[in-house]
Order: structure tokens, then sequence, then C-alpha cells
């Protein structure tokens, strides 16, 4: 088992979004599928400007945006106008390539969640993208509540299982338990996991996490004994099969080579930001404001992330 630890990252341009980004991390790529974790507020929107994405693009992933609390606008190239509230999962297939855009609403003062990426395996990033919204199930184990939004987990009256098409096995479940308890999660023992501590603290097999860290659990263990700290805590437990591929990660792309994601750029700003091809696979969004370009290519050749070891 190890610990990782965030670091900040502004999102957003001049009014910039802070979140604190666990994944991916110097020491991991990836929890299964899993490849990006971003972990944000509570942040007062009259303070910070709340979410204000514009138009962007994606490929071969899948984001998951969930929340704690507030609510969010998305809007597609695949035409999906969709609000998310806590409780409620968007599920965005980039596959090809999609667009899309964010923003919170600022009815609801108070702006907290994750944003999340999953990989999708090179047979399945080359299909169609689509876009899904579901309400997560809720289960029990002991004190401990659970909202799983994708995968299944199993609690003290059966088998959850969420709504949401995942193409590698996965599982994410947001965890509220009160101070000082203590409950046994069942998990796949094929999985290696992920909790992430939104508050409080948590000892995950004798181990302590404590708030913003995520505790990596290594493949071959069938249940996760979680122990609350002094105060009550909210968790977000990741977990899958060990992704076996290697992946380039480049700005809101993700492909397999060099090429590929200057490829993926190249027709970003021309089809799009320089409005040469709306037809093009990354299609328009309808949407008010201007669309983000892409940064500059970095003057060296972008290479794999190394596999995660164990």
């Amino acid at each position: 088992m190890s610990i990782l630890t965030p670091r900040d990252v502004p999102l957003g341009g001049l009014r910039a979004m802070t979140v604190r980004r666990t994944l991916p991390n110097r020491q991991r790529s990836t929890i299964g599928a899993w490849c990006f974790v971003d972990h944000y507020g509570p942040d007062e929107v009259e303070l910070s400007g709340g979410m204000n994405l514009g138009p962007h693009p994606h490929t071969g992933l899948q984001t998951v945006t969930w929340l704690f609390q507030g609510e969010v606008e998305h809007r597609d190239s695949v035409g999906s106008v969709q609000l998310v509230e806590p409780g409620q999962v968007n599920l965005m297939t980039a596959g090809t390539g999609i667009a899309h855009a964010e923003h919170s609403t600022g009815r609801v003062p108070v702006m907290h969640g994750v944003q999340l990426w999953v990989a999708l395996a090179d047979k399945d990033r080359h299909i169609p993208p689509f876009f899904e919204h579901h309400i997560a199930p809720r289960a029990t184990i002991g004190d401990a509540q659970l909202i799983v939004f994708v995968g299944s987990l199993t609690g003290d009256t059966g088998t959850v299982t969420a709504a949401t098409t995942t193409f590698t096995p996965l599982l994410g479940a947001e965890i509220t338990a009160p101070a000082g308890s203590t409950f046994t999660i069942p998990v796949n023992t094929i999985f290696e996991h992920g909790i992430l501590v939104d508050s409080g603290s948590v000892e995950v097999n004798g181990e302590l996490a404590e708030k913003d860290q995520l505790a990596y659990v290594e493949p071959g263990i069938d249940s996760l004994t979680l122990t609350i700290g002094d105060e009550p805590a909210r968790l977000l437990l990741l977990g899958g099969t060990p992704f076996e591929e290697e992946l380039v990660m480049w700005w809101n792309f993700i492909g397999r080579s060099h090429d590929e994601i200057v490829e993926f750029r190249n027709q970003w700003q021309e089809d799009v930001v320089l409005e040469g091809n709306p037809e093009g696979i990354f299609g328009s969004v309808e949407h008010g404001g201007s669309v983000i370009p892409a940064p500059e290519m970095p003057h060296v050749q972008l290479r794999p992330r190394k596999l995660p070891r164990p």
C-alpha cells in the first residue's frame, strides 16, 4: 500500500479554478483504467467564479463528473445538454473525439466534487462518442453510506450496480461514515483500489490516509477494512483491473504516440478554433462562450507513461 499526495493545478484561464490532482502522479499513472483524478472545493462560487470551462476536446477516454455539492451544466458536440447534481453522474465517452463545455450554474453557492477520467483500451478507443446521465444507486455497510456511480458493490442488503457503461472492469463509489466507525467492504481480488479522502481521515487496512490524500491498495485482497478518525469522513473509492497498455497523455487527449497527439491537436486547432471544418471529429458545441485553444506542443517527444507496478 502507498499514499499519494496531490499537487495544485489551475484550470479555466484568467479566473482559474484550482484543483488538487492525485492522478496521474509520479508514483502512479493509473488505478485500474482510472487515469485522472481532480478534486476541488468546497469553493464559494461567488468568490471563486465556480467552474467555467468553455468548449474543449477529448479523445480516447471517458469523463466522469461527480459532485459532492453544487450544480453543473454539461453541453457537448453530440447534442447533450444536462444538469448534474449530487447523487447523479455524468459519463461522457469521447471515443474517436468529442468536445464539451461545463459550467456551474450559480444557483447553488458552493462547488465541491471530483472530475475523473477513464482510459479506453485500444480496442475500444475508436468508438463513436456518446453521453450518459444516471442517478447512482445507494447501499449501506454498517454505519457507512455508499453511492455507487460506476460498477458494483455488495452492501448489507445485497449488491447494487450502477447503470453507467464502461469497457473495462471498474468501480467508483462515494462513501460517507461517522467518526470512529469501522466497516469492511468486500472487493474484487483482481482489482487494485484507490481511496481518496475528501474530508476527515481513514485507516485503510491499518494505514492512515488524511484529507486530500489517495491511498493505493494493490490487487490480491478480498476486502478493505476502513476505520474513520475523530471526525466524520467522506471518501471516494476507485478500483479496477490493472491497465496494461501504455498511454500518451497530453492536455485533453489520450493516444498511443507523439504523432497521434500532434494530429489530434492539429484537428482541434484547424477544425474548431480556426473554424475550418465544423464536421470534423470534434464537431461543435452550442455554447455562448469561446472555445479553448490547445497549448503549444512541448519541444520534446512525448513518451508513453510508464506502466504502474504494485
